[in-house]
């Protein structure tokens, strides 16, 4: 945080939501590179790190899908037997 005490400021909040390692690199007191290719870099490094981040979640919902799938399918089983 910059030497304000212990409020935040929206914009920081904002800046830690979108990233919050640079938040972070901000408040120990390293200023961003001014230059337009290292913020190109970023977007782009960020943009990609969304998209892992979308298929990570589609992931986890197809292995949720299919663990409840396999979980059916064995007390299905395990009741056909009982009969």
């Amino acid at each position: 945080m910059s030497g304000r005490g212990k409020y935040l400021r929206a914009s920081e909040v904002a800046e830690y939501v979108y990233c919050a390692r640079a938040w972070r690199l901000r408040a120990d007191g390293h200023e961003p590179a001014s230059g337009q290719g290292r913020r190109a870099e970023g977007v782009t490094w960020h943009l990609a790190h969304g998209r892992e981040v979308a298929r990570a979640r589609q992931l986890r919902l197809i292995a949720r899908v299919a663990f409840l799938l396999a979980l059916v399918a064995g007390l299905l089983l395990l009741a056909s037997q009982w009969r």
